[in-house]
């Protein structure tokens, strides 16, 4: 276990993704303004009616927001990880199953946090879309607004910051999360973004966040509401 975490969250594999000072400013302007405009189009995606059609609306044009904003920041990577030696590979495996050892520390704490409620408020608000709306229809906005999440946060943000962009881009990923008003999504982001943070910068590139973060919030969709 301890081998597998230092291979997805710390060891750095060897990797030279330089970007011009040109290309470096541009990515820095267009993440500066998208995270701005996403967490606007987040905030009011959640204040909308559970089950409605704008609803539905909001959060595609938020996965677009996050999407357009990393292609146009420049080139994004997927990154690899060691398998021994100097064996190289895309992560796929260790991605998942670090989500799923995620769904477990947050189940865990699910069953603590529904005994509180001031706090178990807060989820049963969020779960509220899943109980009024289509579950098939939000498990692929959830699937696809994971992906666009992470091409923004762990790609084209990620590259736009020059030291600490682990710290920096968990920061802007809680700052928009919390433009919902609700501190337990605010929470789940800083573990979320952390983790995600840190395989961005083990593997160098976004297949990995991308993996675990989808592994996730899938999870956490289906398995919340049989606990609330």
């Amino acid at each position: 276990m301890r081998s597998f975490i230092r291979r997805s969250l710390w060891d750095v594999v060897p990797r030279d993704q330089r970007d011009t000072p040109e290309a470096f400013r541009r990515r820095q302007m267009v993440a500066a303004a998208v995270v701005v405009v996403g967490a606007v189009v987040l905030g009011w995606s959640l204040r909308l009616e559970p089950g409605g059609n704008l609803f539905y609306v909001a959060a595609i044009v938020l996965a677009g927001v996050w999407a357009a904003g990393a292609f146009l920041s420049g080139r994004l990577h997927l990154g690899r990880m060691a398998r021994g030696g100097e064996v190289f590979v895309r992560p796929i495996v260790a991605p998942i199953l670090l989500g799923l050892l995620m769904v477990g520390v947050f189940v865990l704490g699910a069953l603590v946090v529904r005994e509180i409620d001031p706090l178990a408020s807060y989820v049963s608000s969020v779960l509220a879309y899943a109980d009024e709306g289509s579950l098939p229809l939000l498990a692929v906005i959830t699937f696809f607004n994971g992906i666009a999440e992470e091409l923004f946060f762990r790609g084209a943000m990620y590259a736009a910051i020059p030291r600490h962009p682990v710290l920096w881009t968990t920061l802007a990923y809680v700052v928009a999360t919390l433009a919902t008003g609700n501190v337990m999504l605010g929470f789940a982001a800083i573990l979320l973004g952390a983790v995600c943070g840190l395989e961005r910068r083990a593997s160098g590139g976004i297949l990995a966040p991308i993996l675990t973060h989808i592994t996730w919030s899938l999870s956490m969709l289906f398995l919340l509401p049989l606990i609330f």
